[in-house]
């Protein structure tokens, strides 16, 4: 009650202080006083100096002249007065305006702390949000509490399998049970339990999997064993699936989908910076078509802006800006000197854009194949270099930027001397 009855005490302060101000600011009745009272003296003094004329006390131009003065001060003190009564608000309205801006300075207030605000909620500082935030993920459920909470529609399969499926997959079933140190039957079974939505039994068998390889298994091994276990939760991360995460990430620690769940599992659990800031690499390595790229798209909006972000979406890489080949067919129609000054425009702006924000294996290939059209080999030569270093960790990456740097004119010995 206390969080209410403060705030709700300095807005009304606040209020009344303000409509104080208001009312005196806008009482015209002092200055009408005023104004009166000076032209009382000077009335008094026009009598003063016909009193001393009569007497012979000052000449008569002396008369004519003071006579000129005060009637002027007179008239000024007559305009004041005047305009001092003109703008005085009528007595009636002065408590209505105090009450108005009391409702409105204290009320307004009230209500959009009660509607945007969290009432109730104590003041974190940063060191007290990070631990709490790490309290939540120590804590979370586990496996078999988040499967139980998952309404079975979310299980069923998105295609109908065949007739005959059902059939062929508890023969497999059965194999297995014959033979539970079958490999390959146990990833048969993974891979089909998956297909039919039983994701319970598809984890127990990826299980198996990772039991017979033993110190083999491999980042994808443990991939499709946490994949299989988030989906058995209804896309939720618990900590057995964040454990195979984490063994996947140190067998392969650029593994796009591994790093697109560890990022869910951060989102889940009160940390959208961290988050935002695994998502937003990955939306910027691509490819567009990546299965994980999607769902990125869709949660790294809400995540930037509760990590305090200032975000905008980089746009998929057949939108962005730089040459196609498209774009430099059309440019065949300009004269020589402008055709090369519009594709090195487009050129320059791709370029900064790549340096600054980075992009996907086909923007770096699209500007390496852009220079050599160009001519400038060494430039391209050196641009894929760089993408190499950049995409160290993809192999389809490298074969891309690879395929670029192959379709670059040959260099002199030089310049391949000096590359």
């Amino acid at each position: 009650m206390i969080d209410w009855i403060i705030p709700a005490l300095m807005s009304l302060a606040v209020a009344l202080t303000i409509g104080l101000a208001v009312v005196r600011a806008r009482r015209g009745s002092g200055e009408v006083e005023d104004a009166a009272q000076d032209a009382g003296i000077y009335r008094r003094q026009l009598d003063e100096v016909d009193r001393d004329l009569a007497r012979g006390a000052i000449p008569e131009d002396e008369a004519g002249r003071l006579r000129a003065e005060i009637a002027r001060r007179l008239i000024a003190a007559d305009d004041r007065a005047a305009a001092a009564a003109a703008s005085e608000e009528p007595a009636r309205f002065r408590p209505a305006l105090v009450v108005v801006l009391v409702a409105v300075l204290t009320a307004l207030p009230l209500a959009l702390y009660a509607n945007l605000g969290a009432p109730g909620y104590g003041d974190l500082s940063l060191n007290d949000r990070l631990a709490a935030a790490k309290e939540r993920r120590d804590t979370r459920p586990d496996q078999p509490t988040a499967e139980a909470a998952v309404p079975p529609d979310l299980l069923k399969p998105q295609e109908i399998p065949p007739a005959d499926f059902e059939v062929l997959i508890q023969r497999l079933r059965d194999a297995v049970a014959e033979r539970p140190d079958d490999l390959q039957g146990q990833r048969l079974l993974a891979r089909n339990e998956a297909a039919l939505g039983n994701y319970r039994a598809a984890y127990a068998a990826q299980e198996r999997v990772l039991e017979l390889r033993g110190a083999e298994a491999d980042a994808e091994d443990y991939l499709t064993y946490a994949d299989m276990l988030i989906l058995a939760a209804g896309g939720y991360v618990s900590p057995g699936a964040e454990n195979a995460l984490r063994a996947a990430l140190a067998r392969d620690p650029e593994n796009a989908p591994a790093r697109y769940y560890m990022g869910l599992m951060m989102r889940q659990n009160d940390r959208p910076d961290v988050a935002f800031r695994l998502w937003d690499q990955l939306l910027r390595a691509g490819p567009e078509d990546a299965p994980w790229i999607p769902p990125i798209r869709a949660q790294i909006d809400e995540a930037a802006a509760l990590a305090g972000v200032a975000y905008d979406q980089p746009a998929p890489a057949d939108t962005l800006s730089g040459p196609t080949a498209e774009d430099i067919a059309n440019a065949g129609e300009l004269s020589e000197a402008d055709r090369q000054e519009m594709i090195r425009g487009m050129v320059s702006r791709l370029s900064d854009r790549l340096a600054q924000q980075g992009g996907s294996p086909a923007e770096w290939a699209r500007l390496i194949r852009a220079y050599g059209v160009l001519g400038d080999t060494a430039r391209a030569r050196a641009i894929a270099t760089e993408a190499r270093q950049v995409f160290a960790a993809s192999p389809e990456a490298l074969a891309e930027i690879a395929a670029a740097a192959d379709s670059l004119p040959e260099a002199p010995t030089s310049e391949s001397t000096t590359e």
